[in-house]
């Protein structure tokens, strides 16, 4: 790195400059599609296009197809196949004094690329972006270039998830001078944080395409979220011709505004490059002022106040819209999620849109950001573990992963080090699985001819060998052709080596081997999947290495870990939101792990459960189930006894309503974070019961049905605070309502629907269920409708659906006209009901 001396500060009336050429232009509109008969490359690019049908990216094929027990659970039962992209462009931009990017947030998958015929690349990996420079290929300026993707999705089941197929993220076009900074090209860190003042060091690369030697000003200046100019830099600099150079520039702002989770102030640090006067580049890097600290014995400090990271586990899709999620959907879905108390996501198992991490800077979250699913041996894409299947469909990306690991690594982290809801880097999930050995070492599993067997031991079990004796198993042990050790030693090197500023992670699932082995050295914390039972003894023999908790069922022993256990900051429940896929021979069931919100982005009961845990504000929820339906034995006493056969400490889906049979026995439920709550059944109490005798923090009456009203009361420094479930009464109607009436006209805002059933005084009815037809009327699309149910197999394109729990869901999306749409739902035999929608 040349380290820039500081020549003064350059007073320059930017305001009076005129930047002709936008940097990143929106390149998502007016592209061609078509499905592919086989994975036959074709041998003449460009195609003729003419009667392929026009879409608007991002885009993903496999979601617009019905569901079909004839494809794979694995993947929710939706087909992959093979589709070519094309788009016809004119550009204005002289080679010789211009050069053209094209850039791709991501596509999946095994894409290959090409502009007017040339090959521009290709990219395996459908979870990292990449970009290619079109300038030595672009036809004269004003006449047409065709750029081509294929996209070989034809191994759809390659993950372990649904995965979407297509070019499902953004693609931009980059202009940029022949002087410019490129793609990625800033890296920005706080090495010293504090309420007083923040330094702020910023690494700048400048590219000169040009081969002479050019003197240029590099002008750097910080905004706070309110525009207001907090701190400038300028030096003058030169740039040896056809070279790329990196320069530092070092700022302090007095009294930052820190980021954190409930005030996560952003700040844009806008770097302008000049010539002669001359503005030539003008580059944005939006960033947050925060301080991250890991402690082994003490935990995890944001800004120096000891955190704890309130977490879920993502996959990557979005219900209805496949894994071509619109921003605000996503919205949506985080802020739900953010009512619940949740601080912290993982990005399960690979990374996400740059639109995503964006919504997690601007509302709050910190991120773990997952690289690699499997490394250099396949898991077994419908089963987990290693690959027990070896058809053709399920090859996946260890069949890359040698060649194309430290470029995927290299290019994402590149694209998000600079977001400060990125807290760390974790380069593997469960990784272990696919190194047989691994397994054997622990005692669990002895027999090598069904490497599956453990006896059921191993989950609930802490590790049968003390630290020396599994080393000495470890060394015995028949290893394969990959050492584990060696391959993560190296992808954390590549990690380190872009970026020092964060820790690195692994999702552990064999760690009392991976401790001994080495593979928990070479990162910074590791992360337990499922092996609670092994803390105690993490800690006591390891005390100098940070454990903490990345993936687990989501239940009060997980959260006690994290609050029992100091150097345990972490909890990461599996899932926040339900996914498609993981569904293996399990039709109809396409869906599921849902935690707290469904597909849909419906609350379930784990949203209720864990908000009493994590918001400190009073809360009282209920669920209610059928005694037959839950495994308990009823307990005139208390109605708390446990039932048998079954772990108390999980919140469980259960009914929100209070329609059954009379005389039935049914177990009200209630999560709440008061410590005794009283019940009452149409004004008669059922008495008390006490966070002291609910080891899972479930308060339970055994009640017989009778029609009417539940009231729940707790009292905290002599305030009430009631709810109340109704049995409801016959079908009256039902309510349409959305969660925003005023959209832009870009093309991309979207307005989420909601269709509850409701009785003749307004409760919503969940145990019926009726057909719903949706129209439109004016300028907008419906991206499609669902229940929310993991069996919903209705298709998710389509203007119809049967409602589920009574109620159901459609995606309204602006186009570019303004104007009001009106969206009317129909029930056969009620009344209909619409929504204005206004598109500005």
């Amino acid at each position: 790195m040349k380290r820039l001396l500081i020549t003064g500060l350059i007073c320059m009336g930017l305001s009076s400059l005129v930047f002709a050429q936008e940097r990143e232009v929106d390149f998502n509109f007016d592209w061609r599609f078509a499905l592919q008969q086989d994975t036959t490359l074709p041998k003449k690019i460009p195609l003729d296009d003419v009667n392929w049908r026009t879409v608007r990216l991002p885009h993903d094929w496999s979601v617009e197809h019905p569901f079909s027990e004839k494809w794979d659970g694995a993947t929710g039962y939706l087909p992959g196949g093979v589709g070519v992209y094309q788009k016809h462009f004119v550009t204005d931009a002289n080679p010789n004094e211009k050069s053209t990017y094209i850039l791709f947030d991501g596509v999946y998958n095994n894409a290959a690329f090409w502009l007017n015929g040339k090959k521009l690349g290709e990219n395996p990996y459908g979870y990292s972006p990449v970009y290619f420079n079109l300038t030595n290929l672009l036809n004269e300026v004003g006449k047409e270039n065709t750029l081509t993707v294929h996209v070989d999705h034809s191994r759809y089941v390659d993950s372990r998830w649904y995965s979407g197929s297509g070019i499902y993220r953004n693609v931009k076009i980059v202009t940029l001078d022949k002087l410019h900074i490129p793609i990625w090209g800033t890296f920005i860190k706080t090495p010293e944080v504090s309420a007083d003042k923040a330094s702020i060091d910023l690494d700048v690369k400048i590219e000169n395409e040009l081969t002479q030697d050019t003197e240029l000003t590099l002008l750097t200046k910080i905004f706070d979220a309110k525009g207001v100019q907090v701190a400038l830099q300028s030096h003058d600099v030169v740039i040896i011709g056809n070279s790329t150079q990196e320069f530092n520039q070092n700022f302090v702002v007095e009294k930052p505004m820190l980021w954190h989770f409930d005030a996560p102030n952003m700040y844009k640090a806008i770097t302008y490059v000049y010539k002669d006067g001359a503005m030539l580049d003008q580059y944005t890097t939006p960033f947050g002022i925060r301080k991250l600290e890991f402690k082994a014995d003490e935990g995890f400090y944001l800004n120096d106040k000891n955190t704890l990271i309130k977490g879920v586990c993502l996959h990557h899709d979005g219900g209805l819209v496949g894994a071509a999620v619109p921003k605000g959907v996503w919205k949506r879905r985080l802020q739900k999620l953010k009512e619940a108390g949740v601080n912290g996501i993982r990005l399960s198992h690979n990374p996400f849109s740059t639109e995503f991490l964006d919504l997690c800077d601007e509302m709050g979250f910190l991120v773990q950001n997952e690289l690699f699913d499997e490394w250099d041996y396949p898991k077994d894409k419908r089963e987990n573990y290693h690959d027990r299947h070896t058809d053709y469909i399920s090859r996946g990306y260890s069949e890359h992963f040698r060649e194309w690991s430290k470029s995927d690594l290299t290019r994402t982290i590149l694209r998000d080090r600079n977001h400060p809801s990125v807290m760390q880097w974790s380069i593997g999930n469960e990784i272990e699985w696919t190194y047989l050995h691994y397994r054997f070492v622990t005692g669990f599993w002895k027999d090598r001819k069904d490497p599956q067997n453990h006896d059921g031991t191993y989950w609930g079990s802490p590790p049968m060998f003390t630290p020396q004796e599994l080393k000495k198993r470890y060394k015995k042990s028949k290893k394969g052709e990959y050492i584990l050790t060696e391959t993560a030693k190296r992808l954390n090197g590549w990690v380190k080596a872009l970026d020092s500023t964060r820790t690195t992670c692994a999702n552990l699932i064999i760690p009392q081997v991976s401790h001994v082995s080495g593979f928990a050295d070479a990162v910074d914390v590791v992360g337990y999947s499922y092996r609670n039972s092994e803390i105690a003894w993490g800690q006591k023999h390891f005390p100098n290495k940070q454990i903490t908790i990345t993936e687990c069922p989501g239940s009060w022993d997980d959260w006690k870990q994290v609050l029992e256990n100091p150097g345990v900051y972490s909890m990461y429940m599996w899932t926040g939101i339900g996914y498609m896929g993981e569904r293996y021979n399990d039709w109809p069931s396409k869906s599921g792990f849902s935690d707290m919100l469904n597909i849909a982005g419906f609350k379930v009961q784990g949203w209720n459960y864990f908000k009493s845990v994590w918001v400190d504000e009073p809360h009282i929820s209920f669920g209610t189930v059928p005694i037959s339906e839950m495994g308990l034995k009823k307990n005139d006493v208390s109605g708390q006894q446990l039932p048998e056969n079954f772990t108390p400490n999980r919140w469980r889906d259960t009914n929100m309503h209070w329609n059954y049979n009379e005389g039935e026995d049914i177990v009200v439920e209630i999560a709440t974070n008061f410590s005794t709550i009283e019940l009452f059944l149409n004004g008669r109490s059922l008495g008390y019961r006490s966070m002291s005798e609910a080891s899972d923090r479930i308060l339970r009456w055994v009640v017989p049905y009778e029609k009417g009203r539940l009231t729940a009361k707790g009292v905290f420094d002599g305030k009430v605070t009631t709810a109340e479930l109704s049995t409801t009464t016959k079908l009256k109607g039902f309510t349409l309502t959305a969660d925003k009436t005023e959209l832009k006209a870009d093309g991309y805002d979207v307005s989420h629907l909601v269709l509850q059933l409701v009785d003749d005084q307004g409760r919503a009815i969940k145990t019926e269920n009726r057909k719903v037809t949706f129209e439109i009327v004016g300028a907008a699309k419906l991206l499609g409708v669902d229940t929310g149910e993991e069996d919903n197999i209705q298709n998710f394109q389509s203007d119809t659906v049967v409602t589920g729990k009574g109620r159901c869901l459609a995606i309204i999306q602006s186009k570019k006209e303004a104007g009001e749409v009106v969206v009317i739902a129909k029930i056969d035999g009620l009344q209909d009901e619409s929504v204005t929608l206004t598109m500005r």
